[in-house]
């Protein structure tokens, strides 16, 4: 006689309180799902933008709430962890898709409708486009599919195991992969930039999973501090540890945009609806770098010694590919892609310096992880506005990427051209903007952890990078336009004007007085094991 035993049976326990942001922008984006099922389409756009507004400020709220009565912790059973760098990024994430949520509803210079698709099943040029554009019908689906984007960025860099960490990368990317393929205007580029961004991101889940199963294989677990402690007891064969930490980076460096990785980023950039692009730049890389540094510092501190060469490396390769390959761009959206993969250089200096405790740091410095978030947010805030400056230079055929279409900008619209100036001055690490105060924080990061070698070349490099971004302003207050030129700046909405405001009173404050944010950022402390 066999006797079988009772399963033990576990319940599962939720801290909702802490997870209460995610529960909400969950919530949003699946009652977004049933506002396109169930209201009259003329009514969607209204209830889409007030729905996902009043989300992202609940969630925001939440957050801050949490976060001020330091309420810290594994959860989910301990598939999550909620730490002070956690909500520093859950905030950034929220202020920033809410700012790109402005531009994403801008109907006022298109005619009346949004920049997206009317139809995005039906072929580019075909009838049966040409008559939901007559219909002026519109996809007001992008606004759940941002909220979808946004609870897999909020999850990915708190998700404390590699299989949540997994789930997370698939929630963010597969929003992003459609709304890449929505714009409006130039409809076939679109789509060929949904088709790069999804294969691109195919691949970089392929790595990516293939080094979970091997440092599951090594550590026998999927849990990051486990992996962490496996390590440190060198529990098996170090060519597996290896492997498994190199497709496990490699596939995160994908997202962060870094060099080799960077391929068909600036053509998704390019091709992608603008509003979408900036938000991808900046919501996404924050996302990715956070998942990176929680990967690298929780489950790879021990092994930091193989990596961090490894690292600097990359940083100087993106550095360089970014800045030099921005020198020749003629268009703005493909300049600031390689914009972007430059800044992932910069940030990733910090990420090998690795410094990411406060012992042995002197008082008053910052930390890898807080240098490194001051710069995301200092990036995040000049992106936005920049990419929101874009849509409002237009002709008749929509916006004017081509450079020789901005010429003479500086006298049609003398104070749009200043902000966009101070932009790119803020990229190029002028003093006096945040672009500056974010890259000593992140070379001072770097010189402590004793990679001088590593600041010297990204200071170079800066040198380099400020000719690209210079030559725009030149081509703006400096170029005539030409004869036939019919570029104009188009009338935007109070939404897109907000985005462009925010982006320039926080790029100037936090370049004079940026001592509450990096306060902040040194208090979010370091990450829970």
């Amino acid at each position: 006689m066999t006797m079988t035993l009772p399963l033990e049976f576990v319940v599962p326990t939720l801290e909702y309180g802490l997870l209460m942001p995610i529960f909400v922008i969950f919530g949003a984006a699946c009652l977004g799902v049933l506002v396109e099922a169930i209201l009259p389409r003329g009514t969607r756009y209204y209830a889409q933008v007030a729905l996902t507004f009043a989300a992202l400020l609940v969630a925001a709220i939440l957050t801050i709430n949490n976060w001020a009565g330091a309420k810290i912790g594994l959860v989910g059973m301990g598939s999550l962890a909620i730490d002070g760098p956690t909500y520093f990024i859950w905030a950034m994430l929220l202020v920033f898709t809410a700012i790109s949520m402005l531009v994403f509803a801008e109907r006022k210079m298109n005619g009346g409708v949004s920049a997206f698709a009317p139809q995005a099943a039906a072929v580019p040029g075909s009838a049966a486009e040409e008559e939901a554009m007559a219909a002026r019908v519109e996809h007001s689906e992008v606004f759940p599919l941002a909220m979808f984007a946004l609870l897999g960025m909020m999850l990915f860099p708190a998700a404390q195991d590699l299989l949540t960490m997994f789930v997370a990368l698939e929630i963010l990317s597969l929003p992003l992969y459609l709304l890449s393929g929505l714009a409006r205007r130039r409809r076939l580029i679109s789509q060929e930039a949904a088709m790069k961004y999804f294969l691109l991101g195919a691949l970089s889940s392929a790595f990516f999973l293939y080094g979970v199963a091997l440092l599951f294989g090594y550590s026998g677990s999927f849990d990051l501090t486990q992996i962490d402690a496996a390590i440190a007891a060198n529990a098996n064969s170090p060519w597996l540890l290896l492997t498994g930490l190199a497709m496990l980076t490699i596939g995160l460096l994908f997202k962060v945009g870094a060099v080799p990785f960077h391929s068909w980023t600036p053509d998704v950039y390019t091709g992608a609806p603008t509003a979408v692009t900036g938000f991808m730049a900046v919501c996404t890389k924050i996302a990715a770098v956070g998942a990176l540094l929680r990967v690298l510092y929780v489950a790879l501190g021990s092994a930091r010694w193989d990596w961090q060469p490894v690292i600097a490396v990359i940083a100087v390769l993106s550095m360089a590919v970014g800045s030099l390959v921005a020198i020749v761009q003629t268009d703005i959206k493909r300049l600031l892609a390689y914009s972007s993969i430059a800044h992932a250089g910069f940030i990733l200096t910090a990420i090998a310096a690795a410094s990411q405790t406060q012992s042995g740091v002197l008082a008053g410095q910052l930390t890898s992880v807080a240098s490194i978030m001051f710069y995301l947010a200092a990036y995040g805030f000049a992106t936005l506005g920049a990419f929101a400056i874009v849509t409002m230079v237009r002709n008749a055929g929509g916006e004017v990427t081509n450079l020789a279409g901005w010429a003479g900008l500086g006298k049609k619209a003398p104070g749009l051209a200043a902000i966009m100036a101070l932009f790119l001055l803020s990229f190029a690490g002028i003093p006096l903007t945040a672009g500056f105060i974010g890259k000593w924080a992140v070379f001072a990061s770097a010189w402590r952890g004793g990679f001088e070698w590593l600041v010297v070349v990204a200071v170079l490099i800066s040198l380099v990078a400020a000719f690209f971004y210079l030559r725009v302003v030149v081509i703006m207050f400096f170029s005539e336009p030409a004869e036939d030129d019919e570029v104009e700046i188009g009338r935007p909405s109070l939404g897109t004007w907000a985005a462009v405001g925010v982006g320039m009173v926080a790029t100037v404050v936090l370049g004079i007085l940026p001592g509450p944010l990096m306060e902040l950022a040194r208090n979010a402390g370091d990450f829970i094991r």
